[in-house]
C-alpha cells in the first residue's frame, strides 16, 4: 500500500521479461532496417520503431498504465505536438529538395 491506503499494483516478472524481449527484438529490427539502406524511408522507419520502443518503456517501466487519466491525456497532447512539429520539419525538407 502507498501512503494513501491504496494498494499498489506490482507487475509480474513475466511482463517485464516480455517487454524486455520486445525491446531487444525492436532493437534488432532497427539494426536490420539500417542495413537495408532504405534511402527515402530509413528515417521514417527508425522513428516509427523508436516510438514503439518508447511507448513500451513509458507504459510498463515507467508505470504509466497505472497513472490517472489526466496525466495520460497531457502526455498524449505533448507527444502529439512533438510529432506534428517533426512531421512538418520532415515535410519541409522532403519538398525542398524535390
Amino acid at each position: 500500500m502507498n501512503g494513501n491506503g491504496v494498494p499498489l499494483h506490482v507487475p509480474k516478472n513475466r511482463v517485464y521479461l516480455f517487454v524486455w524481449l520486445c525491446l531487444v527484438g525492436l532493437t534488432a529490427t532497427t539494426v536490420a532496417v539500417a542495413k537495408l539502406h532504405l534511402t527515402n524511408y530509413a528515417a521514417l522507419a527508425a522513428i516509427f520503431i523508436a516510438s514503439t520502443k518508447s511507448g513500451l518503456v513509458l507504459t510498463f517501466f515507467m508505470h504509466l498504465k497505472e497513472e490517472p487519466l489526466i496525466l495520460k491525456v497531457m502526455l498524449f497532447l505533448a507527444l502529439f505536438a512533438l510529432t506534428l512539429i517533426v512531421l512538418l520539419t520532415f515535410s519541409d525538407v522532403w519538398f525542398r529538395y524535390q
